[in-house]
């Protein structure tokens, strides 16, 4: 993955609402959600929800689909692998995540996000 792909992908979830909204794409699957049960379950007017929907369009993480009257958005899950992919690559200097807990690559324990 390119490094400007993968700026404006991070540039595009650097945004409450919009990290939020793809969450919640992620979450509802291949079969997406409305941009109106986006917009009521993020408690943003419709104008603002179209703008934050357009800069994940933009950044090419997010798909968008009419069907009838509606927009159908749904998150782009290889553009997604793709980014976590490019930010995993060469973790723990090679060696198979999770191997080596003193590596610092193992999975965090629940505690330990609770205190970074």
């Amino acid at each position: 993955m390119d490094a400007d792909i993968v700026i404006k992908a991070l540039g595009a979830l650097a945004q409450e609402h919009r990290l939020a909204a793809f969450r919640l794409l992620v979450q509802a699957g291949a079969s997406g959600l409305p941009a109106g049960v986006l917009a009521e379950r993020l408690g943003v007017p419709n104008s603002s929800l179209s703008f934050h929907l357009a800069q994940l369009s933009h950044a090419g993480l997010i798909r968008q689909e009419r069907q009838g009257r509606s927009l159908i958005y749904s998150a782009d899950y290889a553009a997604m692998s793709g980014l976590i992919g490019y930010l995993m690559e060469n973790c723990c200097a090679g060696a198979a995540c999770g191997s080596d807990t003193e590596s610092g690559c193992a999975p965090a324990t629940s505690d330990e996000r609770k205190i970074a």
